[in-house]
């Protein structure tokens, strides 16, 4: 088991808003991010208790970091018990090379849910995510009562697009060392339609992949054609409930990863919504209102 400094939170924890309120404070307040030890690891972290109210666990996309779901925030909050978590080498997380993979990251969650002593919560992970939490999912059944995953490769053979196929097929991380990781950051945050996107996200999204750490996180996507083709063959043994959200102009190919993830899968319900990659800042309102319905009850009928 990890071993967590004496200031990990105990987080437990479901709860009917708006899912219009849903744009954060600009200066970036409701998430009020704070730094604990997880396994050696100084893990960044953001959490809003409700009592009595399911606990949802959300994970940090990438190039990204928990900043990404400022738009949301509080119309999640009125509902649920919040505990946004920066994954491992994403975001502002201490990293470690073992742990880039999503194999190794599954586990790693399955040991950061304990830190955090939370039982069974429902996980959010969009992104690098869905194959971590698919990974925690199948080797632990009992660690979720639901996943809420997508925009993320999870199906082998893999047959993904642009930017993330060149990552993929690179290698190595040496090309991607002499990257300005601002100007990847720059690049990425210019993708996104209908989302005016505030200094403070802006600056923390930049900060998260200063100097190397962009490069070092390429790694973690490299691992997926090793790793999702031992996943594949489990997907149809998956007990825990899992909603797959993506965008249905992804730039990447993941729309068509989403469909046949939904076809391997025995307990699954897909939704896709009319934007590109990155569906949580896109289009927040019908984010989080999916994300609700479904914790509300939607995942005991998938």
């Amino acid at each position: 088991m990890s071993n967590a400094s004496a200031n990990a939170p105990a987080v437990g924890g479901a709860g009917g808003a708006d899912p219009n309120k849903a744009t954060g404070r600009p200066d970036g307040g409701p998430l009020n991010p704070q730094f604990t030890t997880v396994d050696g690891l100084s893990i960044r972290y953001a959490t809003s208790p409700r009592p009595g109210a399911d606990t949802v666990v959300l994970l940090s996309p990438w190039p990204e970091s928990i900043y990404a779901y400022l738009p949301m925030w509080s119309a999640l909050a009125e509902q649920f018990s919040l505990v946004a978590i920066d994954l491992p080498g994403f975001g502002q997380s201490e990293g470690r090379a073992d742990l880039m993979s999503t194999r190794a990251m599954g586990e790693f969650i399955v040991r950061l849910i304990a830190t955090f002593d939370i039982d069974q919560p429902h996980a959010v992970g969009p992104d690098i995510g869905t194959g971590a939490l698919l990974w925690a999912a199948v080797t632990h059944p009992d660690a979720f009562r639901s996943l809420v995953i997508g925009a993320g490769a999870a199906t082998f053979p893999l047959q993904v697009d642009g930017l993330l196929k060149t990552f993929i097929d690179a290698g190595s991380i040496a090309p991607f060392k002499e990257l300005n990781p601002a100007d990847v950051i720059s690049q990425s945050i210019g993708s996104m339609k209908n989302y005016d996107v505030p200094a403070i996200v802006r600056e923390d999204y930049t900060k998260s992949y200063s100097g190397d750490r962009f490069a070092q996180s390429v790694a973690y996507v490299q691992s997926y054609p090793s790793d999702l083709e031992a996943l594949t063959p489990r997907l149809p043994s998956l007990t825990t409930p899992v909603q797959i959200l993506v965008g249905r102009d992804d730039p990447y190919g993941l729309a068509a990863d989403a469909e046949r993830l939904d076809q391997q899968l025995s307990h699954s319900r897909l939704q896709m919504f009319p934007t590109g990659h990155n569906v949580w800042e896109e289009a927040p309102v019908a984010y989080a209102a999916a994300i609700i319905a479904w914790v509300h009850g939607g995942h005991a009928d998938a």
